[in-house]
């Protein structure tokens, strides 16, 4: 297997990777989003090495994705032959379902965004210096910076863009810059017909960090991606482009690339509060809750847990109450139900797991932001 087919690999196995964790999370959308990714470059695998030994098991993971996709209410993806000039089938498009409100906490974070995007797409007229079109959020994994890029365009209702690595550096194929350029092209038409659009590129390190080397292909691409920030930015366009970059590395952002981000926001661990409110809004889709259960106490015992350590939280509580009830072989009664969720069965789960964040990573965020944030 050869280096660039190696590489399509992960990016394939990283996109269903994400896209069963969003589905456990209950986003179904962009779940169909990420399943979607993972067939079209299990395609690319499949013709651009047809007389691979691994396309029979590339083939049977893109039944299996593409039956998920179906399940969750999404269409089937169809990949143009990868050595067309048209870079249609590269680009991601979804309408994300995620509401402002189930962004819990995070309150520096969404005023931010309110200034730079949601008001002045509303009235751009108040706004004659004009606005941010680069918004870089950065934080420790888990705790929320996709959640926040798909609220946005929800709340704006922007056409979103959810692009990864595999989208764009496709060095191996040449296309790399063209693939930016028609990015961009296709986000500027959307916004000339009035519709505001939403470029969200997740861990945007690997497209735009500090290289020791780069080939032609990424330097072409990289200058692309510089003169098409350069262009949504300029303070005489009027249309509704914006660039959402998240990363969990900041530090690895190249500078030319960072100061085209005007708003650099940290999304950090939730707080007390935050940590309380998702205990109580997660609480809801559970079958039942003992009223034992004290929410400001699994608050505090979860300092320096993300947001989706708190999700898993749940899941693995469900889990448990669950296990309980078809060992017990009560699952055979229709009616039968299984018992409430006690503070007890959150307690023994919190014995088992753990912060997936280090406290070493948050000092880095800590100077990082301190250096560089803007708000």
């Amino acid at each position: 297997m050869s280096m660039a087919s190696e590489e399509l690999e992960k990016l394939a196995i990283k996109a269903a990777n994400e896209a069963i964790q969003l589905e456990r999370q209950g986003y179904k959308s962009m779940a169909v989003a990420k399943y979607t990714r993972a067939v079209d470059i299990l395609k690319q695998l499949c013709t651009l090495y047809p007389g691979s030994y691994q396309n029979k098991v590339y083939s049977d993971y893109i039944k299996q994705y593409e039956r998920r996709i179906r399940e969750l209410g999404g269409q089937e993806t169809v990949v143009k032959p990868v050595n067309e000039k048209k870079a249609d089938s590269m680009i991601l498009r979804e309408k994300p379902n995620v509401e402002w409100k189930e962004v819990v906490g995070l309150e520096d974070a969404k005023n931010a965004i309110e200034d730079a995007i949601v008001y002045p797409s509303q009235r751009p007229d108040l706004y004659p210096a004009g606005w941010p079109r680069g918004i870089l959020l950065f934080g420790p994994p888990g705790c929320g910076k996709t959640l926040v890029a798909a609220a946005t365009a929800n709340k704006i209702n922007a056409a979103f863009y959810n692009v990864d690595a595999a989208s764009i550096m496709s060095k191996w194929l040449g296309e790399s810059e063209q693939n930016v350029a028609k990015l961009f092209e296709n986000a500027r038409l959307v916004s000339e017909n009035g519709q505001p659009a939403i470029i969200f590129i997740d861990e945007i390190d690997s497209l735009v960090g500090v290289r020791t080397e780069e080939v032609g292909g990424e330097i072409r691409m990289r200058n692309q991606f510089m003169k098409e920030m350069d262009n949504i930015t300029d303070k005489g366009k009027s249309f509704h482009v914006y660039v959402i970059g998240a990363t969990n590395k900041p530090w690895s952002l190249d500078q030319p690339f960072l100061r085209r981000f005007q708003k650099r926001i940290y999304i950090p661990l939730p707080d007390f509060d935050a940590r309380k409110r998702m205990f109580q809004l997660y609480s809801k889709k559970l079958l039942g809750i003992s009223s034992d259960v004290d929410w400001s106490e699994l608050a505090r015992l979860t300092e320096g847990y993300s947001g989706s350590d708190v999700k898993d939280i749940f899941q693995d509580v469900n889990s448990k109450v669950i296990r309980e009830f078809f060992k017990s072989g009560n699952f055979k009664d229709e009616n039968a139900k299984p018992r409430s969720v006690t503070m007890k069965d959150f307690l023994e789960v919190l014995e088992a797991r753990k912060s997936s964040v280090s406290l070493e990573l948050l000092k880095n965020y800590t100077i990082w932001s301190e250096r560089y944030k803007a708000l």
